[in-house]
């Protein structure tokens, strides 16, 4: 069974929670979402013509009614399982996207692209607007001097598996189903990170669509501006990227690490960690998660470029540093694309089995409320943040350590700012429907609480509907260039969703 790294990590003990559906937008609003931004339309706000749409890509527009529409209208997180989008668009190039934009462009509904539809808050699949979906555009080749070119709706472990064959890697994250699109337009934080960087730091040149449906491409010689904001500014606020080119590397053997310690000295591991994290090689990146209980719980797993006998003398050093004994430990030698499976959760399946397709009928999916720091660049008093976690249930916070090539760029470099955090944060609880405000108050806590203990800034890539401050949170400094890239980009606030660059 395919499960993702915080699965992995966190050893959860609740299984996925099943397909609840809610109450769309009513609901959202209900459960203290923002509401999608009001948009321009034509003077009697006429709907769309789809019968326009339907003569452009036929069975590929799909709306409700249709045999398809069930699965093809859902996300990955089904608490938004209740939002019912008046179309689903299954572009296979960008003259397509360009169709779908001048059909719904000015007749008031949100339009949003998706990739592969992991957004954390569903905006990929907006309530009575038009999702533009990528996934047909998914084609990645790789040429001899080791640019990647990728399509949008490519999903990651798909683009381990097409640079593994030409013997290259690129960093980026571990979830196998997430798309590339989204990951990098964030930032894009991965299990290689600190030798390579991030996902967008490999970005050399983006093609997408326009809010005007105009073609544009963005690199250092091309709308320079937009470039810089692609790296680092989240998905969906400047245009529909459909392409990407991506400077790779040559894909060297790594080793893959795994500790679980004993309930009862996640604080020690927790200090130890980080610590130990900050000041080892670049070549090591590793991630600490805490699983809530009485006591909570702690895990290690890492990757290494290098062989296991430099990983376990690394490893040994953790664990005197923690004084802790773990419960299991395993290293393990692998390929570029057995360490990707190993991350991703599905290290005996087939690539295949690796990302199930809407057309399989079987989605891997979680219903889930999740929130996010940024370390400074000082460790946090371990024994306060357990604290945060000790006593309640359903909920991991999972520490990832950047630092390495991440900090050699400035911090407004590209768009993405945190380049002195010494790792991020990711809180993720698990739930239903009918448990969601109480896993909203969970995490909402236990964010705040990392911020009392300075942990302030926030990912964009975990979006989350509580978040003070958000924009600054994000962005940091980079905000206010960030919103006049988007004024220039998109005026009319094509693309605008409640957490837009253009709403912070």
């Amino acid at each position: 069974m395919t499960i993702d790294r915080r699965r992995l990590l966190a050893a959860l003990g609740a299984g996925g929670a099943a397909v609840l559906t809610g109450g769309g937008r009513a609901a959202a609003l209900a459960a203290g979402l923002d509401a999608w931004p009001a948009r321009t339309a034509g003077p009697r706000t006429l709907p769309p013509d789809w019968q326009r749409l339907r003569a452009r890509l036929g069975s590929r527009l799909v709306m409700p009614g249709d045999p398809t529409y069930p699965t093809y209208r859902l996300g990955y997180n089904t608490l938004y399982d209740g939002q019912l989008p008046a179309a689903v668009a299954r572009c296979a190039s960008p003259a397509d996207v360009q169709v779908c934009l001048d059909t719904a462009r000015g007749h008031g509904i949100p339009i949003a692209a998706r990739s592969g539809g992991h957004n954390y808050l569903g905006y990929s699949v907006p309530d009575a607007g038009l999702v533009i979906d990528l996934r047909l555009i998914s084609d990645i080749t790789v040429d001899r001097d080791g640019t990647a070119r990728v399509g949008a709706g490519a999903r990651l472990i798909e683009v381990y598996a097409a640079l593994a064959q030409a013997g290259r890697l690129l960093p980026a994250g571990s979830c196998p189903t997430v798309g590339v699109s989204g990951l990098t337009l964030g930032g894009g934080i991965g299990v290689l990170t600190r030798k390579y960087g991030l996902t967008c730091d490999r970005l050399t040149r983006a093609r997408l669509v326009g809010a005007d449906s105009c073609l544009l491409a963005a690199s250092g010689d091309e709308q320079p501006e937009l470039y810089w904001a692609l790296r680092g500014g989240g998905g969906g606020n400047f245009g529909i990227v459909t392409g990407f080119e991506f400077a790779t590397e040559p894909a060297p053997p790594l080793t893959v690490c795994s500790l679980s310690f004993p309930a009862g000295s996640a604080a020690a591991v927790l200090g130890a960690w980080q610590e130990w994290a900050a000041a080892a090689p670049f070549e090591l990146w590793s991630t600490c998660s805490l699983s809530a209980g009485s006591p909570p719980s702690s895990r290690v797993v890492g990757c290494l470029v290098g062989d296991p006998d430099t990983m376990n003398r690394q490893l040994d050093r953790l664990v005197a540093a923690a004084g802790v004994r773990p419960a299991t430990r395993s290293v393990l030698p692998k390929s570029y694309l057995d360490a990707m499976k190993y991350m991703a959760g599905c290290a005996n399946d087939t690539i295949a089995q690796c990302h199930p397709t809407w057309e399989g009928g079987v989605l891997p999916r979680d219903g889930f409320v999740a929130g996010s720091r940024m370390l400074g660049s000082r460790p946090l008093d371990a024994a306060q943040a357990v604290a945060l976690v000790d006593g309640r249930s359903g909920v991991d916070v999972l520490f990832d350590v950047l630092g390495g090539a991440v900090a050699r760029l400035a911090p407004d470099a590209t768009a993405f700012p945190h380049r002195d955090s010494l790792a991020s944060v990711q809180i993720y609880a698990s739930t239903t429907p009918a448990g969601r405000d109480r896993a909203t108050r969970t995490v909402g806590e236990i964010r705040d609480g990392l911020a009392a203990l300075g942990a302030r800034g926030a990912y964009v890539n975990y979006l989350d509907a509580t978040q003070p401050d958000w924009g600054t949170a994000y962005y940091g400094g980079n905000l206010q260039r960030l919103k006049a890239v988007a004024r220039r980009y998109d005026p009319d606030g094509v693309f605008a969703f409640p957490r837009s660059i253009a709403a912070a």
